[in-house]
Parts: structure tokens; sequence; C-alpha cells
């Protein structure tokens, strides 16, 4: 079945190293219903852009590469027979609600690296 991956954009991640349960109930609950349904794969959330590291030819600097209202807060996999489903789960992410969005990109290759694969 075909992986799509969901980024998720919002005005900042929800994920704060001192989140509390009821910071993230709305976007860990989204996760619970998609994983519950059995259309979501993996999910990673990332902490705030303050957190974030931007490399570059010149060097490193504080912040996310793009200085963009917005930021990537997460992104998902989700399986799904086509574009259409595909859209239509994307689109019950509460950050489609506020400011934010998601992006919907088709899975081209790729998958978990083993640690343990030698050279």
């Amino acid at each position: 079945m075909p992986q799509y991956a969901v980024l998720i954009y919002s005005d900042d991640s929800a994920h704060a190293l001192d989140a509390t349960d009821e910071d993230l109930a709305e976007p860990n609950g989204h996760g619970d219903e998609l994983s519950a349904a059995g259309v979501m794969t993996a999910a990673w959330a990332f902490t705030p852009r303050d957190l974030a590291r931007s490399i570059r030819a010149d060097g490193v600097a504080e912040g996310t590469f793009v200085d963009s209202p917005q930021v990537v807060a997460g992104v998902y996999i989700i399986e799904a027979d086509g574009w259409d489903a595909a859209l239509a789960i994307a689109g019950t992410n509460p950050a489609i609600r506020g400011a934010g969005g998601v992006e919907v990109r088709l899975v081209h290759s790729g998958g978990f690296v083993d640690p343990s694969r030698t050279n």
C-alpha cells in the first residue's frame, strides 16, 4: 500500500521539553486515533523552533533554516489506498483548524535504517 508523509506546519511545535499532558492532549489524541485506525505507521514530533540549529556552508546558526511564520512541527507516515484517501486522513489533523496546515507527500523510497548494518 502506498505510504504518504504528512508534514505538520504550525506557528511552533506544541512539544516543548516542559510540555504537559494537557498541552499535548490534542496532537497526541490525533496520533492515537490514526494509530488505532491502523493507518499511521510512524510519527515524530519536533521540539519548538528555538531549539533548532541550521547548518550552512558558513557554519551553524541557531534557529530554523528558513525564517518563516510557520515551521515544520512534526511528520508522520500513513498508509492509504491513494491520494484521495491520504488527503482525507491528513485532513483530520488539528493543525488545519488554525493558521497552520499539513503538506502530504507520496513517499518514494526509504525506511528505517538498521543501525547494526555495516558498509
